[in-house]
């Protein structure tokens, strides 16, 4: 059984930076689409990032120019990196992804089955 294991989250103030971390331990392919969703406290899970198998990367409006999504060399490991943080960006943010091969990657949360547990966001001065 696939677990995907987020690390990094932190609180921060406006405008400073961090790092999240996600590995997908127990697993037996390599997943073609990973992304990071958030969820805010009252709010629905929202997309924020998702890399397609070949490598292209889209975001949602609100964080373009701020966040970075990549792959690491170690197979089914995600980053996001985060630059300029607003305290909007404060939720939850969780690693997903899914065991569907897939050309690219679907913005609909209801698309991925593995969830990790989430690692907290909280930007405040």
């Amino acid at each position: 059984q696939v677990q995907l294991v987020e690390s990094g989250g932190a609180s921060v103030q406006p405008g400073g930076s961090l790092t999240l971390s996600c590995t997908a331990t127990g697993a037996t392919k390599e997943y073609d689409c990973m992304a990071w969703f958030r969820q805010a406290p009252g709010k629905g899970r929202e997309p924020v990032a998702q890399i397609d198998p070949d490598g292209t990367a889209r975001y949602a409006e609100s964080v373009k120019g701020r966040f970075t999504i990549s792959k690491g060399n170690v197979r089914n490991t995600l980053y996001l990196q985060m630059n300029n943080l607003e305290p909007e960006d404060t939720a939850m943010y969780y690693c997903v992804t899914d065991d569907y091969e897939a050309s690219w990657c679907p913005r609909d949360p209801q698309w991925y089955t593995h969830w990790g547990q989430g690692t907290q966001v909280t930007v405040s001065s």
